[in-house]
């Protein structure tokens, strides 16, 4: 397929999916990129036979100097993946610690755009940023920007974040889901969460500040939108599953059960209807990495 036309992206991938359709459970194609995943030795060299035979059946050709075989982890768009963990690959980050302090809102639109890539990886990455998105805030078209001691600390503090090499691991769908979330009166922060063998392991962050008409909600209130909002991210995570909420908060305990006569409240227990939880309080110290989202 020649490069350059507006289509050959689409069509390539639509390609490559169609040969992979019936392999969905082990191997993940994206656009010229294949990666297969086994569990074992054995069941790895059954999955990668048959990948080769569709490949060879559709008629495409593969350079091998191009291929790695057999790897305990290998780096996938911009990832580090293996052994059920990901990580953010060693190049990208150099990539963001070597982007000098932007002078002009172009250059923040670039840096927050390749560290919004990671977001994931990082706590409360709405509220670190927010002294750089707001620079790109307001109705003048000014190019230029002053850059303040504020920008330069929130640039160091998330490529510090990023330096820590964060660790996520790979969701298991046959075991229990926790979602772990806080509200202060600045945000919101959530977190994704399983505990095989008693050790908690993060599968993503997510946080985000409240609007002005959500900070004028009451305690109970802004705890419940916490819960809503990590629903509606985490919906394909927790649709059909069985799934603990912790929550610092005591009162929403009983919210599947008897929300009162808040219309509010009352609203968001039916839109919860659907989903298998169970709500259980937990003491802030004991969710502290939510609470620290909500409240940074």
């Amino acid at each position: 397929m020649p490069f350059g036309l507006l289509n050959a992206p689409f069509c390539f991938s639509k390609f490559i999916l169609r040969c992979c359709k019936d392999a969905k459970k082990y191997c993940v194609p994206y656009l010229d990129d294949v990666a297969i995943f086994s569990d074992t030795w054995e069941t790895h060299m059954e999955h990668l036979d048959k990948i080769l035979e569709k490949i060879a059946g559709a008629k495409l050709k593969i350079k091998p100097i191009k291929c790695k075989f057999a790897q305990d982890s290998v780096k996938y768009l911009g990832h580090k993946v293996g052994g059920g963990c990901r990580t953010p690959a060693e190049a990208k980050i150099q990539a963001v610690l070597d982007f000098p302090a932007p002078r002009s809102k172009t250059e923040i639109r670039k840096i927050l755009g390749m560290i919004a890539y990671y977001s994931r990886y990082i706590e409360n990455y709405a509220t670190l940023v927010e002294p750089l998105t707001r620079a790109l805030k307001g109705k003048t078209r000014k190019e230029s920007i002053t850059w303040t001691s504020e920008m330069e600390e929130a640039l160091i503090t998330v490529k510090q974040k990023l330096t820590e090499k964060p660790v996520l691991y790979a969701p298991n769908f046959e075991k229990e889901f926790i979602v772990q979330m806080d509200a202060s009166d600045l945000g919101i922060g959530v977190v994704l969460a399983q505990r095989p063998n008693g050790e908690e392991h993060p599968i993503l962050y997510l946080s985000r500040k409240f609007s002005g008409p959500e900070k004028n909600y009451s305690t109970t209130e802004k705890e419940c939108a916490a819960i809503i909002f990590a629903i509606k991210k985490l919906r394909y995570y927790l649709d059909g599953q069985k799934f603990i909420i912790e929550t610092d908060h005591n009162p929403l305990v009983w919210l599947k059960t008897n929300a009162g006569n808040n219309p509010r409240l009352m609203r968001w227990a039916l839109a919860l209807q659907p989903f298998n939880y169970t709500i259980v309080h937990k003491p802030g110290k004991n969710i502290a990495h939510a609470d620290c989202l909500s409240r940074m």
